[in-house]
């Protein structure tokens, strides 16, 4: 009995002091960094509850820093997460990686992540997603959806995967279908993609997929006034419409986060150029509109499983992402 009173005491002073028995495993603390604002409501945002979700997992403590595009703002940035004792730090878009593929050496002890960039070092990592194949199966849903034949994608910037995928995916389903598109070279540039969206729709598109995290919301919000089509992108975005709304390419970013995290605490995290795709459940579609006929649905999501086993899209071909020589 006093043995158990005396751990019962023990304990309790441990509560009190905030002493906790150590986690084993090689997280400590997580940092993000991201080009803008948490709260664009999609891939930003995404980041930010990957971060939280690190934290819910681990119990450890995550910082983060917005506006984050300059390399001395970056190099400021990783100073200070280096005091926070953080050795997790994600920069949440393609600029990062030439950043933290330059700096990463003077920090050994951090491993640094970025996304769909190319990176070298040996404590840095890019993930890619594999959104050829989503771009593929949103056209085909698009094409299916058409009245007029003229779809309309409002793109972020030329190198995307998913705006080639999406082409390719709407020809396969209907030949004579025209897939307009028009860069942004913007995430976030609302006015100018509401202004891309009116000229499409006045040239006859009644169904979008505008792919910038940034403008992706208030494109779909113009959508639904004209009562045409849209393909939700990053989240799914079935919550603004489902009778506008026809499916969304979701890229998982909470899921990937946790992922990583967990694959450095175990010693596992791979350095180099990883690819993330729909078998490695980074990539989902999301939910149908009802207005989408239920036997087309069930096809879509039986080539997706297809796709996940073989590495091949309903046309027969292998997914083929862009390579870093496309994009440059």
């Amino acid at each position: 009995m006093k043995i158990l009173q005396g751990l019962l005491v023990a304990c309790l002073l441990a509560a009190l002091t905030g002493c906790q028995e150590k986690r084993e495993g090689n997280l400590k603390n997580a940092g993000l960094l991201v080009q803008d604002t948490i709260n664009d409501q999609g891939w930003a945002d995404q980041g930010y509850k990957g971060l939280i979700k690190i934290q819910d997992t681990y119990g450890n403590e995550v910082v983060y820093k917005e506006q984050m595009q300059m390399k001395a703002e970056v190099k400021q940035a990783v100073k200070e997460f280096q005091k926070d004792d953080v050795n997790l730090v994600f920069g949440h878009g393609k600029i990062y990686a030439d950043l933290f593929s330059q700096i990463s050496k003077d920090y050994p002890k951090m491993h640094f992540v970025s996304f769909n960039g190319d990176v070298t070092g040996e404590n840095t990592t890019s993930i890619h997603f594999k959104s050829y194949a989503m771009g593929f199966f949103a056209g085909m849903v698009a094409a299916k959806m058409s009245h007029s034949n003229h779809l309309g994608v409002i793109a972020a910037q030329e190198w995307q995967p998913e705006i080639k995928g999406f082409a390719e995916g709407a020809h396969f389903q209907k030949k004579d279908i025209t897939v307009e598109t028009e860069v942004m070279h913007s995430w976030s540039d609302k006015d100018r993609a509401i202004a891309s969206f009116k000229r499409m729709a006045a040239n006859g598109s009644d169904v979008f997929y505008p792919t910038g995290d940034g403008y992706t919301v208030p494109v779909i919000e113009e959508v639904k006034k004209k009562a045409l089509y849209a393909i939700g992108y990053v989240t799914d975005q079935s919550d603004l419409g489902r009778a506008t709304v026809l499916t969304s390419t979701v890229q998982n970013v909470e899921y990937v986060y946790k992922s990583v995290a967990g694959q450095l605490d175990a010693g596992k995290l791979k350095t180099g150029n990883l690819q993330y795709g729909f078998k490695e459940k980074a990539i989902t579609m999301g939910r149908f509109s009802p207005r989408v006929p239920y036997a087309f649905q069930k096809k879509i999501s039986k080539d997706i499983e297809e796709y996940k086993k073989t590495g091949k899209l309903p046309n027969g071909k292998y997914s083929r992402e862009q390579t870093q020589e496309e994009v440059q």
